[in-house]
């Protein structure tokens, strides 16, 4: 066997040896539980990339970097960077969210087009979802999923607002929970004025993010350029990166793309939106021992629905 390649193996089972009791320690710990009212994980994700398209791709431009500089680091690093390149600007996340700001704003105007036709706030919405963009459609089933096992309304609408887990969501479920309380009129006006708002910040985010574009092509264009400049100088001219070849230079090179990997993860976090504070807080899922009429109690309503009960005097009552 080649000597020189003796270190770049040790380096690899060392990697491969790491990799193995860091499982065995998960799998001994177990993974905290998670709530039955939520949807796939990060980790769930992340594992489902990995057996896709974009995880085989980042897998063999892994390896093909591994095999033209004989870098276990720069194979790695290579193929976090091609698994991770299309969410590298922020760009997908982003559309992502103002897809959720659409279809929640499209899904407010139907169903306060369906409360106009006479029709109760249980019957509604089951028939919006006939009609509910993709982005939502998953949460909104469960919410009816709920209805129809006997939930009470305020609790589900609790439950699909930590589903959404949007700003902009709880405004509107906010006030649906306030009509399946207290049942007043002004629901449909209510929920048209909401739809507008959601579609203004849906054109505010789209004008930031038309804006932020030709800067998102150009931090990708850097990165694209100095990678490949490395990798060319390590092909054409290897022995001027030979001190590289060793353990050593293989650990000064995994500090440098971990460097290289913090300047990238700092621009992508000041690419993202600060989203405010929600209104609704964490829905109290113990509620199903409860009885129906205690299930939501005094410190799980939320502040704006007991302060406007309180201003009526429906505290009292």
């Amino acid at each position: 066997m080649n000597t020189t390649a003796l270190p770049l193996l040790a380096v690899l089972a060392g990697a491969l040896t790491g990799a193995g009791l860091f499982l065995l320690v998960a799998a001994i710990r177990g993974l905290p539980p998670k709530p039955g009212n939520q949807g796939p994980g990060r980790l769930e994700r992340l594992v489902k990339d990995a057996f896709s398209v974009r995880g085989a791709i980042a897998v063999i431009v892994g390896i093909l970097t591994l095999l033209i500089t004989r870098w276990v680091v720069a194979g790695i690093g290579m193929a976090l960077l091609a698994y991770s390149w299309r969410s590298l600007s922020g760009a997908a996340s982003e559309r992502r969210a103002m897809a959720r700001l659409e279809g929640l704003a499209t899904w407010t105007e139907s169903l306060r087009d369906t409360i106009a036709g006479a029709v109760g706030l249980e019957q509604a919405i089951p028939a919006s979802i006939r009609v509910a963009d993709g982005s939502i459609r998953e949460p909104l089933t469960r919410l009816v999923d709920r209805l129809h096992t006997r939930v009470p309304m305020h609790m589900a609408l609790r439950r699909f607002a930590e589903d959404l887990d949007d700003p902009s969501a709880d405004m509107i479920i906010a006030a649906l929970i306030i009509n399946s309380r207290l049942r007043g009129p002004g629901l449909r006006g209510l929920l048209g004025a909401l739809a507008d708002s959601v579609r203004e910040e849906l054109d505010m985010r789209r004008k930031v993010n038309s804006s932020r574009r030709s800067t998102r092509r150009s931090v990708q264009i850097v990165i694209a350029v100095s990678v490949l400049m490395a990798v060319g100088l390590a092909v054409l001219d290897h022995s001027f990166l030979q001190p590289y070849d060793s353990p050593f230079g293989q650990l000064v090179l995994a500090v440098i793309v971990g460097i290289y990997a913090l300047g990238i993860f700092w621009l992508r976090k000041l690419a993202r939106f600060d989203m405010p504070q929600r209104l609704l807080g964490t829905a109290n899922t113990a509620g199903p021992a409860q009885p129906p009429a205690t299930a939501m109690s005094a410190g799980s309503e939320p502040e704006t629905v007991a302060a406007w009960r309180a201003g009526n005097g429906q505290g009292a009552a």
